[in-house]
């Protein structure tokens, strides 16, 4: 342990100092890479520059933030399909300034109802494969951007495609980090019949800077724009989604395409010191994240200052408790009943906050009874003139997804349904026609009933976690909008899964650079495990409506290849 501790400590104090020479101008905080970008006409966040372009002209042409979230969505399909896709899910919180309320829509699809738990049992798998046909559920990601459409859109479905048909013909220039994460995906999805020839250049990935075509999706986003959400669900794309997954021998078929609908939800949401959070509820995960500011709000941590043992300490140890009840109790609520009044109760929160420990990091803990109280992403943000302000986030779930890529469309199937527990009887375990439990949250922050900040952080089990750093970054410690997103991040992993896993040994902790060595040595004498993680922390885009000046902030994730911009 005193060799272990010796050279973290080492590491943390090479690290820790990288980030002194990005000091910020003008607050203090040692964080930001750059300034916020501020505007009054409209603004988005994405993490791709071209697509922020994309939803910047919209804006422009008179198109609502809605328009601008679905025009940048179908860019980020094209230029980052190591996130997203028309073959993935969609979720979306949107601040309508005519009802001056907040909206949420859950665009996740169901398992295919012809595949049933005992088919899996049959097969002898303990969990759903990660790859190939199994883990293929309903994309639902096109059928979310008609339904954001029809209630907040202005200019035609046509009008706010065709900047992403006219790249996926003409071609666009290759970013680094995503031509990376392509790289690493072709080994692994080039055995499935479609990918390589319609996501490779003669076998291998795009480089940074090489132009990029895809002709197969211009011709399916073309069919979407004419037809309609059925041209997809109920036409020809769905018979050759419904061909091609059987003979992989898969089971997602045209039926299961054409009964689709997402749905329209409430938001929900807790006040943390004087802030109002909201998530969606579940099948989603974004109750975690209020989970874990209500055990935060009662815990004075913020004295120490950012990155203290203190600080950091109680964000693990909150993590811990807020991920055991996700694991227990998060699934689709059509075919569970997940409490959400309990779980995201001051009461519960104050009941299960005795089981933090300022000392010592918890090795196992077990879920609470909240009855007695009663998720490779993108995430982009936009807003407009008058005032909507649009949380967006979509994915494939694991980078490019299942591998499944039917032949001419352009685009591959997602495999959200590895997140389903084979083990019967549980909440989250698989059904036919059933929603998996999603880690993809969009996020939004109100102040005195009004819009603040709408923000996300893309990234599997990062994202509640990460929700909960930018909270009280922003909050707690009075960063501003970049700075909170700057900020070194803490991924703690290993926790309780709802796939089945079981957090045995508390868990193993990664700590980005920036972090004091003091901090380090002490959470190590605490008993966390420390450990490395180089691309687990997340893709961050935010917007901050200033209701006095009138005005809109931007930040953009200085980890990925994105861009704020307004007019």
């Amino acid at each position: 342990m005193r060799l272990l501790a010796t050279v973290v400590s080492a590491c943390a104090c090479a690290l820790a100092s990288l980030s002194v020479h990005a000091a910020d101008r003008v607050t203090g905080h040692a964080f930001a890479t750059r300034s916020e970008v501020v505007a009054s006409h409209g603004m988005a966040a994405t993490s791709q520059p071209l697509a922020t372009q994309i939803a910047l002209d919209v804006l422009k042409a008179g198109g609502s933030a809605v328009d601008a979230a679905i025009a940048a969505n179908a860019a980020l399909g094209l230029m980052e399909p190591t996130g997203n896709g028309i073959g993935g899910d969609l979720f979306a919180i949107v601040w309508d300034p005519k009802t001056q309320k907040l909206h949420g829509y859950n665009g996740s699809g169901r398992s295919p109802q012809s595949l049933t738990l005992e088919e899996f049992q049959k097969r002898g798998l303990k969990f759903i494969p990660q790859r190939g046909p199994l883990p293929v559920s309903v994309p639902g990601a096109v059928d979310g951007w008609f339904a954001l459409h029809q209630r907040f859109g202005r200019r035609t479905m046509k009008q706010n495609l065709a900047p992403t048909i006219a790249y996926a013909r003409d071609g666009f220039p290759m970013t680094e980090l995503i031509a990376y994460y392509w790289d690493r995906s072709v080994p692994l999805l080039s055995v499935y019949p479609g990918f390589k020839e319609q996501f490779t250049l003669e076998g291998r990935a795009p480089k940074k800077g090489e132009i990029w075509k895809n002709p197969f999706l211009a011709n399916t986003l073309e069919q979407i724009g004419k037809g309609g959400r059925d041209a997809f669900y109920k036409g020809d794309i769905a018979r050759t989604i419904g061909s091609y997954m059987k003979a992989q021998g898969g089971y997602l078929a045209y039926e299961d395409l054409a009964a689709h609908r997402g749905e329209w939800v409430e938001p929900v949401s807790v006040n943390y010191r004087g802030y109002d959070v909201w998530e969606l509820p579940p099948n989603s995960q974004g109750i975690a994240a209020l989970q874990q500011l209500n055990l935060l709000e009662g815990l004075d941590f913020a004295k120490h200052g950012f990155g203290s043992p203190e600080h950091v300490h109680a964000m693990i140890e909150t993590k811990k408790i807020a991920f055991e009840d996700r694991a227990k109790f998060y699934a689709d609520p059509q075919f569970a009943k997940v409490p959400v009044k309990g779980l995201i109760s001051k009461d519960y929160a104050a009941e299960r906050r005795q089981l933090y420990d300022p000392a010592k990091a918890a090795k196992r803990i077990d879920a609470g009874n909240p009855a007695l109280y009663e998720g490779d992403t993108i995430y982009m943000t936009t807003a407009d003139k008058d005032g909507m302000m649009v949380s967006l986030i979509q994915s494939n779930y694991r980078g490019m997804g299942s591998g499944m890529t039917p032949p001419g469309l352009g685009f591959i199937l997602q495999d959200r349904g590895e997140l389903f527990s084979l083990t019967p009887g549980q909440p989250n375990s698989y059904a036919p026609a059933k929603r998996p439990f999603q880690t993809i949250i969009p996020a939004f922050i109100t102040r005195n009933g009004k819009p603040w900040v709408s923000f996300g952080v893309m990234g599997g089990d990062t994202q509640p976690q990460a929700h909960a750093q930018i909270v009280v970054n922003l909050v707690d410690f009075g960063m501003n909008l970049q700075e909170a997103g700057d900020a070194p991040r803490i991924y703690h992993t290993k926790s309780s899964e709802p796939t089945g896993e079981v957090m045995t040994d508390g868990g193993e902790v990664s700590l980005e650079s920036g972090y004091p060595a003091d901090t380090v040595q002490a959470l190590l004498i605490k008993g966390h495990r420390i450990g490395w993680n180089h691309g687990g922390y997340g893709g961050y885009q935010a917007i901050a409506r200033d209701p006095v000046n009138g005005v809109y902030f931007g930040a953009s994730e200085s980890r990925k290849d994105g861009q704020a911009a307004g007019y």
